[in-house]
């Protein structure tokens, strides 16, 4: 469990030091406790499931905190786009901290290949990419360095 909850607190570091470096209100702090707190709902809805599959009470469904995760996630991410003459802000970190959550649920549910790999392409996308795409010229990149 600590295991799982230290991988995705870090999963979560890594993805909101670009945020952070980059002076945006959701860094690192928000990214380590959105991937802490999706790994630990997802550790609670296996052990629930274990707990009430050994009795034999029911039929659970674990993946109902996914589904739940999403809705909570999306509203949080809604409250970080907002829009300001005529131009959107916030959708690229709505979508690492969607991102970080996805982590946080992999690394909760003990799937270590699909967290890292998850994070290497969001690293990827969040540095290199934005790196690339800063000598587009008119791009988005471009007028956030102004």
């Amino acid at each position: 469990m600590l295991w799982r909850f230290g991988v995705a607190s870090a999963f979560g570091l890594l993805l909101g030091l670009d945020r952070e470096m980059r002076g945006i209100s959701a860094g690192v702090r928000t990214h380590m406790l959105v991937a802490l707190s999706s790994a630990m709902t997802m550790l609670i809805a296996l052990e629930l499931f274990e707990e009430v599959s050994a009795r034999g009470e029911s039929d659970p469904d674990p993946t109902r905190a996914i589904q739940g995760l999403a809705q909570a996630i999306g509203f949080l991410c809604a409250g970080v786009i907002f829009v300001a003459r005529g131009s959107v802000h916030g959708l690229t970190t709505a979508a690492s901290l969607w991102m970080t959550s996805s982590l946080g649920m992999a690394a909760g549910a003990g799937m270590y290949q699909i967290a890292v790999a998850g994070l290497i392409f969001a690293v990827l996308i969040l540095s290199v990419v934005w790196l690339l795409t800063r000598y587009i010229p008119g791009s988005s990149s471009q007028k956030d360095d102004q």
